[in-house]
Parts: structure tokens; sequence; C-alpha cells
């Protein structure tokens, strides 16, 4: 089976070189070719169409929105290298671009699957990611052979419904990171020992624990998940609620608190928002608001 990669991120390189790995066929692409040469896992194309053009199923790992509308529907997109094989989305992206993307693909013969994943480099190399797939049932089940090697899929319903729980995810992910950092500096401020609190925590929200270095040690580099990537899904979560009706202050609030920090260290991991709440050592001096 031959597999076009498109996209070549942290997500999109690891799982391109699991599915390698497994034994599938790959052709890579990725806007700084450099990188796909670098991964040796297969033949690099010039554009996502040729990538597209030939292959039994394309995936894509992409940055946001504007780029998947680029890479599918700009000049030389991977709409244009369609022929009958599904497509498989797994980008965090919203609904919005997702229903530009199916008529394009559908007009020559494609299928779309939505399904973006929670989880991190280290759950792709594990093959332990939950992805949520959103599309027809017969489509799903046909592309679950090569999506089985990167973790649980979970059929959740149509494109959009795969690509709003994603947003609903991720908000849930920054209140939760925003939560744990607050509460481990209030445990310091009551004398605890940090690793204890920290592992605590770590029981109700076990996520956490993958993130220990940044919270208990202060290493936020190299980032398992940015913070301007939080700060983006928050964006993209916020406009989706919003527009549905939603009441969301507690995610509005976290948007705020993750902006300010992005605007700081944007690639550092989200576990840096702990370094928003100085501890005890850190405090004298300081005059800093009280809640």
């Amino acid at each position: 089976m031959r597999i076009a990669v498109l996209g070549l991120g942290r997500m999109g390189s690891a799982m391109a070189q699991r599915l390698h790995a497994f034994g599938f066929d790959l052709v890579l692409w990725n806007r700084t070719p450099g990188r796909a040469e670098a991964l040796a896992l297969g033949p690099t194309a010039p554009t996502p169409a040729e990538a597209a053009r030939g292959v039994d199923l394309v995936i894509s790992s992409l940055t946001d929105a504007t780029a998947v509308r680029e890479v599918y529907l700009g000049p030389a997109g991977a709409s244009e290298g369609a022929s009958g094989q599904p497509f498989v989305e797994m980008s965090t992206t919203g609904p919005d671009v997702l229903r530009e993307l199916a008529p394009a693909l559908q007009e020559r013969g494609s299928d779309l699957v939505s399904a973006p994943v929670l989880g991190t480099v280290t759950a792709v190399q594990a093959g332990k990611l939950v992805i949520l797939a959103g599309g027809a049932q017969d489509e799903v089940a046909r592309v679950s052979r090569v999506l089985d090697v990167l973790g649980e899929v979970q059929h959740v319903g149509d494109l959009d419904a795969a690509a709003a729980l994603k947003l609903v995810a991720n908000s849930m992910l920054g209140l939760t990171s925003l939560a744990a950092a607050e509460l481990l500096a209030a445990a310091a401020c009551a004398g605890l020992d940090r690793d204890l609190a920290f592992s605590t925590l770590a029981r109700y929200a076990p996520g956490l624990g993958d993130r220990r270095a940044g919270y208990v040690e202060g290493r936020y580099l190299p980032a398992m998940f940015a913070l301007h990537d939080l700060l983006k899904d928050l964006d993209l979560g916020l406009g989706l609620f919003h527009r549905k009706g939603a009441s969301t202050p507690l995610t509005a609030l976290a948007r705020e608190l993750v902006a300010e920090s992005a605007h700081t260290s944007p690639e550092s991991d989200i576990s840096a928002l702990a370094s928003r709440y100085p501890g005890p050592e850190k405090r004298q001096g300081m005059a800093l608001p009280r809640a």
C-alpha cells in the first residue's frame, strides 16, 4: 500500500516514521523539501498534487486551516491529484475548512475523513494516539487498517463532529494546564513539595504526567505542544462555541492567559504556563494580584 504524507512537522514526521516501520510505502511532501529528504522514508514529491497522484491513501498533518486550504486547494494542491483514493486530514483546523475540501475531493471521486488526534509524538511512536475519526462509516472503516497502526480509532460522527470534538478536547487541555500551573504555585506557598503536589494533581489529570519536566523541573524545550499552537486552538474553539451560542467564560479567560505566555515564549511547551505563577521564593517584593 502506497501512502502520501503531506506535512512533516513533529507529528507528521513521527507518523511517517511509524507507518514506514510497519511496511507501508511512502511518498513525502513538505513545504521545506529538506525535511522530507532528511527523513529518507521514500521519494519526495515537488508538490502536494504530485504526492497524491497514484497513491492508495493521502494523509495530511498541517499547521492550521490556512495551510490546509493552501495545500489542498492552492496551485498544484492535493485535490488535483485525487482520483478515487481516500484522504485523511489529521490537522486541528475546526470544521469550516473541511466543508471546502470535501466537495473539491468528491468532484474527483475521493472522499475525506477528518481524523484529528489526542496525543503527542510519544503517543505516535507507541501507537497510542486516540484518533477522532469523522466521516461516512464505510470510509472510516476503509482507512482504519492504516490508522490502527497509529492508535485507537474512534468513529465520532461526521466531519464536523470530529473537528469540533478536537477543539473541545484542546480547550480542556488549556484549562487543565492552567489549573495545574496555578495549583502547583499554591501548593508551594503552602509549603508542599512540588514533586509531591504534581504527582497528586496528575492523579486527577493523568495527561499531566508527560509534562513533568516542565511543571517540576522548569524545562519547557523542546516542546511537546507549543504555546502558540494551544493559542491557535483556543481561538478556533472559542470561535466555534460562540457561533453555536455556547457560554464559555472559563475558556475565554484561559485564552487570555495563554496569549500572555505565548507572547513571551511562543515556542515553549504549554507546561511553561507554570512560569507565570512564581513560587514563594520569587514573590519577595512582588506586588502580585490576589484572587
